[in-house]
Order: structure tokens, then sequence, then C-alpha cells
């Protein structure tokens, strides 16, 4: 069955909407970093944060007067994609129009809030209202009620590579007839606590840049916001293979992983990648991949520009995938240093247009899979 992309949303450090998020990273912009501390720790963390102004707008749902910033992410982002699709939702197709929603790590900082007043003060001087924000599906339940989506709705957890594994969920609800649209949206809030986890497991770096393809990683910015993609049977740009992937269990087997998804999405037109380099262990193993299977493609890796997202990361990617092939245009590598012989995008419109490109997704908790796109 070929499914389309109908429309796109974004919500990212760099702003919110197509235009303007595309715009600054064919300009070469990278996201501002701002430190971010604990109050019982002296550490502080870099991130890439949203900006705040870019979440104005949204409607006056009571939802959104409690909802975690994860879920205003993931409204904004699907009010967007809603709208670039020319969708409106109704009585009549509210029904047949499932939602996917891709989570990584979920909303920390609410659980730990919740603890800490636990902790300090006692069970019963924790809010019941604020408990709902610590469950993974929360964000789900919220966007469905403020979209006024009333069929099937999931919530996938996993690590960097979940929004891929969302869109082959997406591919599987939409086999069914009586679904005319899947809404996959993929959001993320940063927070000192997941700082301080990754930093612990030698994953992040202190300050930016994010270098990508290093032979000795430095590590990655950890950023939020959120990313929907509205699949159809009819619009700009075809998803026309997904490939689920596999888990690794050590680093040295992610490579191998990575060339096996990369021989079953390539073909003779497949000359652009979008990679999923990230600062860390990643990067060695996609270059590696890459080299192997498909050594005249052109590499582009968002992260450095917008930060690693985790659960809202390969939606990202997608939306630069697909913005790629309607624009003809790619944003240059920001910090590419040489010193792994890959083709990096320096926004140039190709001699030979553009017709399919591959979204390569590695996670960094064991998850690989990849997809591919066609105009």
């Amino acid at each position: 069955m070929s499914l389309r992309i109908a429309g796109t949303g974004w919500v990212t450090p760099l702003g919110r909407g197509l235009e303007v998020v595309w715009g600054r990273l064919l300009s070469g912009d990278e996201a501002l970093a701002q430190p971010i501390s604990d109050a019982l720790e002296k550490q502080s963390y870099s991130v890439f944060p949203v900006p705040t102004a870019v979440l104005k707008g949204l409607p006056a749902h009571p939802r959104l007067r409690r909802a975690s910033a994860i879920s205003r992410f993931a409204a904004a982002a699907g009010l967007d994609a809603l709208v670039d699709a020319g969708v409106r939702i109704n009585p009549e197709n509210s029904r047949r129009m499932a939602l996917v929603f891709a989570i990584s790590n979920g909303g920390v900082i609410y659980t730990k809030r919740f603890y800490h007043d636990v902790v300090g003060l006692g069970a019963q001087s924790a809010s019941p209202l604020l408990f709902p924000e610590t469950v993974f599906n929360a964000p789900a339940s919220h966007l469905a009620a403020i979209l006024g989506i009333t069929g099937a709705s999931y919530t996938l957890v996993g690590d960097g590579a979940v929004g891929v594994l969302a869109m082959k969920m997406a591919v599987d609800l939409m086999a069914n007839e009586a679904v005319d649209y899947c809404l996959v949206v993929g959001a993320e809030e940063a927070d000192w606590l997941l700082c301080d986890a990754y930093h612990k497991w030698r994953l992040l770096r202190a300050q930016p840049p994010i270098e990508p393809f290093r032979q000795s990683p430095k590590g990655m910015i950890l950023s939020e916001g959120a990313g929907a993609v509205l699949l159809a049977r009819e619009g700009r740009v075809e998803m026309d293979m997904v490939d689920p992937g596999a888990n690794f269990s050590r680093r040295r087997q992610a490579s191998q992983s990575l060339s096996r998804i990369l021989s079953n999405l390539a073909n003779e037109r497949s000359e652009i990648i979008i990679a999923s380099a990230n600062g860390t262990f990643i990067d060695l193993a996609e270059s590696s991949a890459v080299l192997r299977e498909m050594p005249d493609a052109l590499v582009y890796a968002p992260k450095p520009a917008v930060g690693e997202s985790v659960g809202a990361s390969a939606i990202w990617q997608i939306i630069v995938g697909a913005q790629a092939l309607r624009t003809q245009q790619l944003p240059p590598l920001l910090h590419s240093n040489g010193e792994i012989p890959l083709r990096f995008s320096e926004r140039t419109v190709t001699a030979t247009p553009m017709q399919r490109i591959v979204i390569l997704s590695c996670g960094l908790n064991q998850q690989i899979a990849g997809l591919r796109l066609s105009i």
C-alpha cells in the first residue's frame, strides 16, 4: 500500500513551523544553548530549549492549562501538521483518524517534582493533578482530546529510533480501510535529571557544538520539542518503504545492523541519507555502514543544528527528508571536520533531482530502524 505525507508540523529550538525552521537550517543556523541546573546539585548542563514564544496562539483548551510541556509541544506540532495538510477534524472523520505518539524519556520533570513533594512534605502534599503527567501516555491522551481524534490511539516508548517504529505502526494501522489518516507525533522535554543520566553514561558533552562523524566522539547536547507527520493516501511525498530494523546488544553490532537496513532501503536513486549522528558512538556506526553500502551518498545530520531530542528526533529527520524532496535542497552539515571520508551536504540543488531519500535512525538504547521517502 502506498502512503504519503500529507502534512508536517515542527516545534524545535530553532522555532516553530516548516518555513521558519527550514529557512534557518538552510542558512546554517544553530540553536542557542542554555544552562540547566538543579536546586539540590551543583552541576549544570547545556540544553537546546524551545523558545517560549513559539507556543503562543495555541487554542484555549482546558487540557492545555495543566498539561506538560511535552503535551503542549505535541499539540502545536499536531495542529500545524493538520493545517499543512488542509485537513479539518469533524465528527464525520474524527473516527477515521488514528494517532500514534512516540516518546522516550517522558515527563521526567513531573515525576521528579511529584517525588520531591512526597519526600519533602508528605504523601498528602503531592497534587493529584500532577501525577497524570508522569505517565508516558498522558501526551497522547491530551493530544487526542485537543485535536478531537476519536479513532485508535497508541503510545510507543523507545529510544531515538522510536519515531520510525511509530511510522511502521501507522502503516499497519492504515492497512485497515476504515482509517483514512494517521497522525504520528514525537515529543520530548529537556530536564536536568535527563542530562545528569546521559552525562553519567558518558554520552553528553558540557558545551556545544555537536561535532558529528569524529573519529573520537565528543558527546551530544539534549534538546526538546516535537514533530508531527500526517500520513494519508494522497500527499506530496511518498513513504514507500519502512524497515523496522533490529536491536543490538553491543555497540560494535550497530554498524552491522545499519548496513543491513541500508542495503534493504538503498537503490540506484537513493543518493541522500538523513543520518542520526549526534556526536556519540552512533556516528561511527552510521559512517561505517554508509561507506560500505552507499559510499557515494550525500549525508546530512540535523542534530548538530537542533540537538538530540530523542523521542522527537526521528520525526524531525523525516520532516527534513520530506522538505529536502519538496525544495530540492539540503542544509549544510554543521561542524564537519573531514575526519571520515563521507560526502556531506552543502545546501546544494543536486545536478540530478532528488527522487528518494533514506532516513537512518540509530538510538542510544539498542534500537535501529530506517525508512525511504520518494517523490
